[in-house]
């Protein structure tokens, strides 16, 4: 049985104690402030959809699965076409694809706004041109992936507001483009952080991630 590349590198990983889809903790999370531009809280509840990409989708996946008022995280592509939306593809850089995860949260609970602050937080380094840690290609890009003008609206002023009060070190390089399609990935890649908690890159990039979202953001931390 051939295996992919990353699940490849992984058992290599497990052998060498090292590996290759390392994106930490951002360490600049604390001093993250608040979106000054939102959405309002919805006063009832109901669901809509956010699509972000920020270096391996396992990391992001695992995050926002323990965010309260998610429903649901899902790995997967956007930015290219839905004959190259698998794995192997997508990781030649060349498809336009960023590995990306579809989160699905009640606007009840948490806000777009909200969701973007914990994305900048915690989730990924934004100041990462195509790449996160050692991963280097355009399909490990930081990207929002937006599906109305609120969206648009909101993470435009907000990669601003964090560019002009010199929250980062360097400029965020986060894109902001138009969601035309997301598209999940294969099954042995969802849920691979609470599949796999003892899986030497989980327990040293992943693991981490959530445990900096219990501390940098306990009001939003669900255990589930």
């Amino acid at each position: 049985m051939l295996l992919s590349p990353r699940i490849a590198v992984v058992l290599l990983g497990s052998l060498l104690g090292v590996t290759a889809c390392n994106a930490k903790a951002n360490p600049a999370a604390a001093a993250v402030p608040a979106p000054a531009v939102d959405a309002a809280r919805r006063p009832a509840a109901g669901q809509e959809t956010a699509v972000l990409a920020g270096g391996c989708f396992w990391g992001i996946q695992a995050v926002f699965q323990h965010v309260k008022g998610v429903v649901s995280a899902t790995s997967g592509y956007s930015g290219g076409s839905a004959k190259s939306a698998e794995y192997e593809v997508v990781s030649t850089g060349e498809t336009g694809h960023a590995e990306s995860v579809q989160i699905v949260y009640d606007p009840s609970q948490i806000t777009y706004g909200q969701l973007l602050r914990i994305f900048f937080s915690v989730a990924h380094d934004p100041t990462q041109w195509n790449r996160q840690g050692p991963d280097e290609g355009t399909q490990y890009r930081s990207a929002i992936f937006y599906a109305n003008d609120e969206q648009k609206r909101i993470a435009e002023a907000y990669i601003a507001q964090l560019d002009q009060a010199k929250v980062f070190s360097r400029p965020i390089v986060t894109q902001v483009v138009t969601l035309q399609a997301f598209y999940p990935a294969e099954a042995y890649h969802q849920n691979y952080a609470a599949l796999h908690p003892n899986q030497p890159y989980i327990v040293f990039n992943d693991a981490p991630k959530v445990a900096h979202l219990r501390q940098v953001f306990p009001d939003f931390y669900t255990g589930k």
